[in-house]
């Protein structure tokens, strides 16, 4: 193959192992590719070849055909299982073509009369006289088998589908028809041509004649090769479609949930440069929360929503307390203790005073002497304690006042995030902090906590509404989200063998491309030769056959180029349908004479319509080279196949078939037509008693036929000699009713009918003065008085003695 080995692949292998040194040899196709290649074609025995391997060449021997189409009981067609051309002939309806049908249905379970394909649509299969069974089986002779094999197909319902072909072959066993090895080779080279299927080949759509041309190269293997692979590549190109096309439906879901982090995380996870991030997207879907959770995801509206306001009823009871404490301390101002209490700090300061200064006895105040002695601090002191225990409430009242105001600031505390919503209320919150007056601090902290708490309420329940519809909207998104990743997961882990498959298959097409290329040109110069022998007279050459487009492609089809008197045209638009079937031939028989079909048989259905005398010439001669190698059966109602091949020397058997009633078929061995008419004529001359008229005219006219039939078979051998039209001769030979006319053919190389006279001398030359007067005789029979012969067996020996030295060629060269 191109860029991938050093030789062109050599079509003379097998198969299997032609594509086995084709991969050996590619140096660029990866290891898993090959591999890849290796498992499409499977178990070789299962493709080309299977069958030789099984079994040598097949012949056939008896055909026992039962019940079956135009055959009623029993009957039984002998053939010599070995190479040689057998003819079939018998009139239309005398059961032939039931007997090839039913040839080729036992080896392959159908044929395209009984399944609709005929173009007179499906026929009755089974036979209106023997309704109660049907059966084909067929001796067949493997070649390096110690005996026989039977072959055996019983139908066991209604449907002629139902069927079941058993083979008992010596040293194997007794198989079904399928284990036997021969399904493939019925394809690639299909051993059974029908009058439909002859004319399919040339008749049928482009891409039908492309198929039936193609399936004979033997190519079966790999095209079923091929598609295993595109089975298994369209799996993987579907996984990858459908992350592609799932993934703007995913991308508008995502975007449709707002401004939510997790979308925003998810839609960047899935555009990663290294392909999509698994482990994000995994994690986000992992985390999702619903409804019902009430989590709170999204920083800014989380802080909105967790934000708490500060404890009214503590701020309350803070804020109360403080105004009782003021309270109290009002409602001390003016009393005797606050009196009590400002004169007990007035002694101190004397006393304080006193004791600082305890030289100086005399009154800081009026300076009267010795008046703050000793004495004087004493009672000091003791009316001091008992100042003092009488503003004890003054100062409990104070005390409490400061406690109130430290409690209240102290339940000043904002939290560390803000929401900026709320920044304005919690300012005026925290300015509290700084206020000193106790009845301005409690009035304003009250409002403070009022207005906070107000805010903080609707801030967060619009916070929280908004978060749960986020959660909403994301709920209903992580399904898809969930079903994309795993889509795009196993895209990933897809894509490394849909690269190798992709290199496989397009390995193996191209590889099916030259090797189809190969064959094709052998096969077309084995068509070129056959052709060449049965376009006897015909101006048509075959220049090319060739096949354009592939197994599975939309535009496939059979080329033929043809010249008429060196003119290019197409073949189908220019031949005769006789050329046509003549070419259908060329087309079909090389798919028999392949080295590797496990056939050593072939089956033709009625060959010979639409052809002109010299096509059929050209056919026994085409049909005796096949049959140096091939077991060649035709079935035929057109005898001029059998005169053919007798008129030109050429070796055959020749079967005559024959109907009686209730189907009734016969196959008898059809003699000699001279030594039949012969036979016929001695059989009447030794009848006892036989009728003076039967010997006057039937027995001299039986006679006339043997001349005759042996003068028309040294006329053709002379023809074949000089190259007369076989049209001409035909048409001559029907043309004449006289012996002596006739005989002009046989004995002059101009093919013209010569005076009797000058007959006469050429025959006395080469055969004796007797022989006139013998064929006088023989033509008397068909006259009113007729020939009465005084010795009728002598007579007719004589006969039979001047045709036999008629037929000698050596006689008449």
């Amino acid at each position: 193959m191109d860029d991938a080995t050093d030789r062109t692949p050599d079509n003379a292998l097998p198969l299997p192992e032609l594509v086995e040194a084709c991969l050996a040899g590619d140096r660029k196709l990866s290891a898993p590719a090959k591999d890849l290649v290796r498992e499409a074609l499977g178990d070789p025995e299962d493709g080309e070849g299977g069958a030789r391997a099984s079994a040598g060449p097949v012949y056939l021997g008896n055909i026992a055909v039962t019940g079956f189409r135009g055959v009623g009981s029993k009957a039984l067609l002998k053939l010599k299982p070995k190479p040689g051309v057998t003819l079939v002939v018998g009139r239309n309806g005398s059961g032939k073509s039931s007997i090839a049908e039913a040839i080729e249905t036992l080896f392959t379970g159908t044929n395209a009369h009984c399944t609709g394909q005929h173009p007179s649509h499906a026929v009755r299969w089974r036979n209106l006289h023997q309704g109660e069974r049907t059966v084909v089986e067929a001796r067949l002779t493997v070649e390096g088998d110690p005996s026989p094999s039977t072959l055996t197909r019983t139908w066991t319902g209604d449907a002629f589908t139902d069927s079941e072909a058993v083979l008992r072959r010596p040293g194997h066993g007794t198989m079904p028809l399928e284990q036997a090895g021969w399904e493939q080779a019925t394809r690639a080279h299909r051993p059974f041509l029908s009058y439909s299927d002859l004319n399919n080949l040339i008749n049928g759509k482009p891409s039908e004649m492309y198929d039936n041309i193609a399936a004979i190269l033997g190519l079966d293997a790999l095209n079923a090769a091929a598609r295993r692979l595109t089975a298994t590549k369209k799996e993987l190109d579907a996984v990858v479609n459908a992350t592609k096309d799932r993934k703007p439906i995913l991308h508008a879901a995502l975007e449709e949930v707002g401004h939510d982090d997790r979308a925003l995380k998810a839609l960047v996870a899935m555009e990663d440069k290294g392909g999509s991030d698994h482990a994000v997207l995994d994690a986000l879907i992992a985390g999702a929360p619903t409804a019902d959770e009430g989590r709170l995801r999204e920083a800014r509206l989380e802080a909105a929503a967790e934000a708490e306001s500060p404890d009214l009823d503590r701020i309350g009871a803070a804020v109360d307390a403080l105004r009782s404490a003021v309270a109290d301390v009002d409602d001390l101002k003016g009393t005797a203790a606050a009196d009590a209490h400002s004169r007990a700090e007035l002694l101190q300061a004397a006393l304080d005073h006193s004791d600082r200064h305890a030289d100086d006895t005399a009154c800081p105040v009026c300076g009267t002497e010795q008046a703050l002695d000793r004495e004087w601090a004493t009672r000091a002191e003791a009316q001091i304690a008992a100042l003092l225990r009488e503003a004890e409430a003054v100062r409990e009242a104070e005390v409490g006042l400061r406690a109130a105001t430290r409690a209240l600031h102290d339940l000043v505390l904002p939290p560390r995030e803000i929401p900026a919503v709320l920044a304005e209320p919690w300012q005026a919150w925290d300015d509290c902090r700084r206020i000193t007056d106790p009845v301005e601090l409690a009035e304003r902290a009250l409002k403070a906590t009022v207005t906070l708490t107000d805010a903080c309420a609707i801030v967060a329940g619009a916070a929280r509404e908004e978060l749960a519809a986020m959660d909403e909207r994301w709920h209903a998104v992580v399904g898809l989200l969930a079903e994309w990743t795993n889509l795009s997961r196993e895209a990933e882990a897809a894509g490394p063998r849909r690269t190798e498959v992709s290199a496989a298959l397009n390995w193996v097409k191209k590889l099916t491309t030259e090797i189809r290329d190969l064959r094709v040109d052998a096969f077309a110069g084995h068509t070129q030769r056959i052709w060449e022998k049965l376009r006897q007279q015909s101006s048509v050459d075959l220049t090319h056959v060739g096949l354009h487009g592939s197994e599975r492609a939309n535009v496939r089809k059979l080329v033929m180029d043809v010249t008429v008197d060196d003119t290019e045209a197409s073949a189908l638009g220019v031949m005769s349908q006789g050329e046509l079937h003549s070419l259908a031939l060329s087309l079909f028989l090389p798919r028999t004479a392949t080295a590797d079909s496990p056939f050593g048989f072939v089956v033709i259905d009625d060959p010979v319509q639409s052809m002109d005398p010299a096509k059929v010439d050209g056919l026994a001669h085409v049909l005796d080279e096949l049959g140096r190698d091939r077991q060649v059966v035709v079935f035929t109602h057109d005898t001029r196949l059998p005169h053919a091949f007798r008129s030109q020397g050429l070796p055959v058997t020749v079967l005559k078939v024959e109907r009686g009633e209730k189907s009734k078929v016969h196959v008898t061995c059809d003699t000699d037509p001279v030594k039949e008419a012969i036979g016929n004529a001695m059989a009447l001359a030794r009848t006892s008693n036989c009728s003076e008229t039967a010997l006057r005219h039937v027995l001299p006219s039986l006679c006339r036929e043997a001349l005759a039939t042996a003068i028309v078979e040294a006329a053709w051998l002379r023809r074949n000699r000089t190259g007369w039209s076989a049209d001409r001769l035909q048409d001559a030979i029907d043309a004449t009713e006289r012996l002596l006319p006739l005989a002009s053919f046989a004995l002059f190389d101009d093919g013209l009918v010569h005076p009797d006279d000058e007959v006469k001398n050429r025959l006395r030359h080469l055969y004796g003065n007797e022989c006139t007067v013998l064929i006088h005789q023989c033509q008397q029979g068909a006259h009113p008085g007729g020939f009465l012969p005084q010795d009728p067996i002598a007579f007719v020996r004589r006969v039979e003695a001047l045709a036999a030295r008629i037929r000698t060629p050596e006689v008449n060269a």
